[in-house]
């Protein structure tokens, strides 16, 4: 692979801040969609899935045999090193290769196509590595990043622990300092390590004297160090997870990472960023999904017809590539963003790592949408995959059925669904209330004027532009979280954090908000890109997008009606439930017809539907 740096050119210099989308307008020439990837970036894709495809896929039994999985994974890993694909990330300057964002995206897209090594994969480069590039000393990362972005180096992530899984600041581990000060002493045990039963490095949270929460780099070798059986797991049986065991492990006091009683921004940093990355690569597994589905339905013969002439599979695969389509849509969207505030010119100057992870705090939210949305699109699809396939998906003879054990972890992964969902409003409240972000006072002003007003809410767009009527109904949605938002903080002030069931509600409206701009900005990029001309190849992603919207009105309005049940009473609910039906007063769309020509032309082409680069 290349060792220049592929360069997206940012789609704006404007900032745009996390969260924006809910009370500002984001014109479409201003996001990044999967259409913007550049030739080279399609040159790294490329790489990846031969990369997989050759030397992945035809292994996954070995992968699957405990006897073989360690030595065979560290073996893959190495040949993937040889491309370059574990170097994109590292630094130039510590034998990596630099690359953009953008690139590592487009990487973890071509790998999701196995789950196992995709887990194996995803933790040596993300958060097996990462936190020495951002936090670690000059030394930190003289010694060890070299070492992981050729493979030579296995990195693992150890923050779990059997109490405190989503708590993890609720850690047991302990550290203390040696009576000489040059060493700590580490006793617990992390639990859920992946890579953990080859790992040669950990990164391992700890809290000095049991107060300061800290992160320390554990090799290997260091005395008091045990690592466990490997668990017997449901799915992902190809990569390697185990327990370790901090006996009065001796680690140099040099092995601190980062700041002491600072080992949150760590943890929390990374994760956000591994939370995109996994969503858009659950996102992308799903294309291969659609690919056997297709294939299937077309060979599999029922009453005397292929399954796939029939509606209700055609259903299926249409509603499969709807959400895919979001999916990609947010992806992209929502690392273009990333990559336009934290672009640099040189990615080895001083700054740039700090730089990077405001960035990426700054947009904690979007991450944490396409982490639930990705993670719950592919449980979706590998569940219509299985039922298509019939009795032979629940068969180990064929891959769906290993798929669907094997998506069941990423709605676990990288912070649970519901403990992101609880994040996501929680974050956009914080932000609001200190005049980071005016969402309540939007949502005031929002209500003022509509109950004020003489008539009926002014309709935005033009009906003669494409999608325009789309558009007025993305508007409507983003009112209507607006409204429960607001209704929601007025009735609960600060007790609001004990209604989780509202905030579930609530960071459903948001996701589907974020999802149906998405769609609707790409595809109207995408018109702009042909000079306006919906026949220019545009039609299957108008379908697509119209059943998007259309589909995420009706979530938002059953949300928004379970919301404001709880949250209203009498008159007052009656007013709130009343606005909700203006906000998302629309035309019956017959969302069949939009998603059998969507499974139509992924039948005749025998695939997802979208060109390569799409």
């Amino acid at each position: 692979m290349t060792t220049t740096p592929a360069t997206t050119r940012p789609p704006t210099s404007r900032m745009i801040k996390g969260g924006a989308f809910l009370i500002e307008h984001c014109p479409p020439d201003e996001v990044f969609t999967p259409e913007d990837l550049t030739d080279q970036h399609q040159l790294i894709a490329q790489t990846a899935r031969e990369f997989v495809s050759k030397e992945v896929i035809p292994r996954i039994s070995d992968l699957e045999d405990p006897a073989k999985k360690h030595a065979l994974s560290r073996q893959l890993l190495g040949k993937a090193a040889e491309l370059g694909l574990t170097a994109a990330q590292i630094p130039e300057t510590y034998g990596g290769l630099g690359l953009d964002k953008m690139s590592t995206l487009v990487i973890a897209e071509e790998m999701a196509a196995q789950g196992s090594f995709s887990s194996t994969f995803g933790t040596q480069v993300g958060i097996g590595s990462l936190p020495i590039v951002f936090f670690g000393t000059e030394e930190q990362k003289t010694q060890y990043l070299p070492r992981l972005a050729a493979a030579e180096m296995v990195g693992a992530y150890c923050l779990s622990e059997a109490t405190s899984g989503s708590d993890a600041m609720n850690a047991r581990t302990k550290a203390t300092l040696s009576p000489d000060g040059s060493h700590y002493l580490l006793n617990g045990t992390k639990m859920w390590i992946t890579n953990g039963g080859f790992a040669d490095l950990f990164t391992v949270f700890a809290k000095i004297d049991g107060e300061k929460f800290t992160a320390f780099l554990v090799e290997r070798s260091t005395p008091g160090l045990t690592v466990g059986a490997e668990e017997k797991k449901m799915g992902i049986r190809g990569s390697s997870t185990a327990p370790l065991v901090l006996e009065d492990a001796r680690v140099p006091t040099a092995n601190v990472l980062g700041e002491i009683g600072k080992g949150h921004r760590i943890a929390f940093n990374i994760l956000n960023f591994g939370r995109l990355k996994l969503g858009a690569s659950s996102v992308a597994a799903c294309r291969g999904l659609i690919e056997e589905s297709v294939k299937w339905a077309k060979e599999r013969v029922a009453f005397g017809r292929p399954i796939a002439d029939y509606g209700l599979i055609k259903e299926k695969l249409g509603e499969m590539i709807v959400r895919v389509y979001a999916g990609r849509s947010m992806a992209y969207r929502t690392m273009g963003m990333i990559e336009s505030l934290s672009e640099v010119p040189d990615s080895d100057s001083p700054g740039t790592s700090a730089k990077i992870l405001e960035v990426m705090q700054e947009y904690a939210v979007e991450c944490s949408i396409m982490k639930v949305f990705g993670a719950e699109t592919l449980d979706f699809v590998v569940d219509q995959a299985v039922q298509i396939h019939g009795g032979y998906g629940y068969s180990a003879e064929y891959r769906v059925e290993q798929a669907y054990r094997d998506s069941r972890i990423n709605r676990i992964f990288e912070g649970t669904d519901e403990i992101n969902r609880l994040l996501l409003v929680n974050m956009l409240l914080k932000r609001s209330l200190k005049g980071e972000l005016g969402l309540i006072s939007a949502a005031k002003n929002l209500l003022e004027e509509t109950l004020t007003a003489a008539s009926a809410l002014p309709e935005r767009g033009d009906s003669g532009q494409p999608l325009a009527v789309e558009a007025q109904w993305v508007e409507g949605a983003r009112k209507a979280v607006l409204l429960v938002a607001g209704s929601a903080v007025e009735r609960y002030q600060k007790a609001l954090s004990e209604e989780q069931e509202i905030i579930g509600a609530l960071a459903n409206m948001v996701i589907e908000v974020y999802a149906m701009e998405s769609c609707l900005l790409r595809t109207l990029k995408n018109i702009q890109r042909e000079s306006g001309n919906i026949g220019g190849g545009q039609e299957i992603g108008c379908d697509a997008t119209r059943a998007a919207v259309c589909q995420g009105l009706d979530r938002v309005e059953a949300e928004g009606w379970r919301a404001l049940a709880r949250i209203g009473e009498g008159d007052t609910q009656r007013i709130q439930l009343s606005l909700l039906r203006k906000f998302l007063k629309r035309t019956p769309v017959d969302v069949i017809a939009l998603k059998r020509r969507v499974a139509d032309r992924a039948i005749e082409l025998g695939r997802y539907p979208f060109s390569a680069r799409a």
